[in-house]
C-alpha cells in the first residue's frame, strides 16, 4: 500500500493537463473497478475502457454457430467457461447444456484434444476465442491433433488481434484517447514491434502494462510522462516479463496454423485484418468448413449500447438498461456476462466501491 501511494503521489505531483488514457484490456479493467484505482489519481486523468474482452467482442453470429453446434447430437462442443453464458440471438450455450447438449467447458484445447481421443464416434469442436495470448494454445492443439492423426476435432475460431483495434479506436473522428495501456499478456507472446509505428502515425503513446494495482499505477503514471513531456513512444512498463520480440516458439506456432484475416467485432464491426482464421493447410480442423456453416447476419438488441462501451465511448451506467432489462442473471450484451467485461466490472464493483463510501 506504500508502494500505491508512492505512485499516486508522483502523478499527482507530475500531472499539470488533464489526460483521457485508455486500458485497452478487460482485466485491467476489473483491476481498475476492483482496486478503485481512480481514487488514487487527480481529477483531471479519466480512465476509459477498451475492448480488449475477447468473450465480448465475439460476433452474435458466431455464438450463434457455436450453439447450432452444440445442439448436434453427433458434436460434443468444448469451451472455457467464460463462454457459457454469452447470450447468442435466441439462447446461450448454458442453456443447451441444460436442454441435453454435450457442451463441457474445459481449462485448456488439449483438453478437448484429449476429448477426442477418448470419443472418436463423436465430432469434437473447441470453441476456440480470444486474443493473442490464447491464440498460440490453440494452434498447439491442432499440431497435437494432427500428429495424433485426430480426424473427429475442430476448432471454432474466433481470435481478434490488439493492433489493429488500437488502429480503428485511433481512426475514428470521434476518438478522445491520448494515450493507451497495453495488455503485457499480449505483449509476452507477440512483442511490441506492431506498436511502435501505431505511436508515430496517430502521435500517441502506448505503455505495456500488467494487470495488478501497483502494475496499472506503474503503467498510467510512465503514460503522464510522457504526455507532460511530448513524447511519443512505446514504453515497457512490464519488462519482467515482455520484450521487443515476444515468443518467438509461440509466434511460429501461429505463423504455420493461423493466418491473418478481416474480423467482425461484436458491437463495433469489421476491422480490416484483426482475426486469425486457420490457414488452407489445416482447413480438415476448421469447424465452420466441416460443418458447412452458413454465414448469417443478427441484430443486437437496440436497447444495448456494448458497441459504444468498448469503444470507449460511454461508460456501462450510461446505458438505459444497465442493471435493469441487463444484469449479469439476464444479460443482453457480453460486457455483462464476461468475466472481463466492463459492464460486469461496474455492476459488480462500483455497487461495492458506493456503499463503501
Amino acid at each position: 500500500m506504500n508502494l500505491v501511494k508512492k505512485i499516486s503521489e508522483e502523478i499527482h505531483k507530475i500531472s499539470q493537463h488533464p489526460w483521457v488514457i485508455m486500458e485497452i484490456c478487460g482485466g485491467q479493467t476489473h483491476s481498475i473497478m476492483k482496486y478503485n484505482i481512480e481514487e488514487f489519481l487527480p481529477e483531471g486523468i479519466r480512465l476509459v475502457h477498451g475492448p480488449g474482452c475477447p468473450v465480448c467482442v465475439t460476433p452474435l453470429e458466431l455464438i450463434d454457430k457455436a450453439i447450432h453446434l452444440a445442439s448436434r447430437d453427433d458434436v460434443i462442443f468444448t469451451s472455457f467457461g467464460d463462454m457459457l453464458r454469452v447470450p447468442g440471438s435466441e439462447s446461450d450455450l448454458l442453456r443447451v447444456k441444460a436442454e441435453g447438449g454435450d457442451v463441457r467447458m474445459v481449462y485448456s484445447p488439449l483438453d478437448a484434444v484429449r476429448i477426442a481421443e477418448e470419443n472418436p464416434e463423436k465430432k469434437i469442436v473447441f470453441f476456440a476465442v480470444g486474443f493473442e495470448t490464447t491464440a498460440p494454445a490453440n494452434a498447439f492443439s491442432v499440431l497435437e491433433a494432427k500428429r495424433r492423426n485426430l480426424k473427429n476435432y475442430s476448432l471454432l475460431s474466433s481470435h481478434v488481434l490488439v493492433p489493429p483495434a488500437i488502429r480503428a479506436i485511433l481512426s475514428s473522428p470521434d476518438s478522445s484517447i491520448q494515450a493507451f495501456l497495453a495488455a503485457g499478456h499480449v505483449c509476452t507472446v507477440m512483442g511490441y514491434e506492431e506498436y511502435i509505428p501505431i505511436t508515430r502515425e496517430f502521435n500517441v503513446p502506448i505503455v505495456i502494462t500488467g494487470f495488478e494495482p501497483v502494475d496499472i499505477l506503474q503503467g498510467i503514471l510512465a503514460s503522464i510522462k510522457l504526455l507532460e513531456k511530448g513524447k511519443v513512444q512505446v514504453d515497457n512498463q512490464y519488462s519482467r516479463v515482455v520484450t521487443l520480440k515476444g515468443n518467438q516458439a509461440a509466434q511460429g506456432a501461429l505463423k504455420e496454423v493461423f493466418k491473418v484475416i478481416d474480423r467482425k467485432w461484436r458491437g463495433i464491426g469489421n476491422i480490416p485484418q484483426s482475426g486469425f482464421a486457420l490457414t488452407d493447410n489445416y482447413s480438415e480442423f476448421d469447424a465452420e468448413k466441416i460443418f458447412r456453416l452458413e454465414s448469417i447476419e443478427k441484430m443486437e438488441s437496440p436497447l444495448c449500447i456494448a458497441g459504444e462501451v468498448l469503444q470507449g465511448m460511454k461508460e456501462p451506467p450510461e446505458c438505459p438498461a444497465f442493471g435493469k432489462e441487463c444484469s449479469p442473471e439476464n444479460p443482453l450484451g457480453a460486457p455483462m456476462v464476461s468475466s472481463e467485461g466492463a459492464c460486469a466490472a461496474y455492476f459488480h464493483y462500483k455497487k461495492r466501491v458506493t456503499k463503501m463510501n
